[in-house]
């Protein structure tokens, strides 16, 4: 069996160290957190995500506030790529106009689509089935 020197067993420990840091700080990030708290699908159209399409899932700040990020993800919410910059956009021409930016029903509200609102009622209509 070949012998590992002392340097490289203490250089490869370090890397190992670096590398859990590295993914503590990336998991503590606002968009880990989110991933974890909701489930990959986009607030606003309702398409789910996962493997590498999960990169067009974005965490949209409801208040625009990009430094309000509480722990319950209540400033958050999940849209996907396209969803997001019809968001912003929206907020943008608001802001131009001068008014207040509004969905496609015409309300002033953030995404207003919640794919999983009628879950809680199916289940227990199967339950009493």
């Amino acid at each position: 069996m070949k012998k590992i020197p002392l340097k490289s067993t203490e250089g490869m420990e370090r890397i190992i160290v670096e590398a859990r840091k590295n993914q503590e700080l990336r998991e503590k990030t606002y968009r880990e957190r989110a991933l974890k708290l909701f489930p990959w699908v986009c607030a606003r159209c309702g398409r789910e995500f996962s493997g590498k399409k999960l990169k067009e899932l974005t965490v949209h700040h409801r208040d625009h506030d990009h430094d309000n990020n509480p722990p319950d993800g209540s400033n958050w919410e999940l849209l996907c790529i396209y969803c997001h910059e019809n968001e912003h956009s929206r907020y943008l021409d608001a802001e131009w106009y001068g008014g207040v930016a509004q969905d496609d029903a015409g309300d002033a509200s953030s995404a207003t689509h919640r794919p999983f609102a009628g879950l809680e009622a199916l289940l227990k209509q199967n339950v009493k089935a």
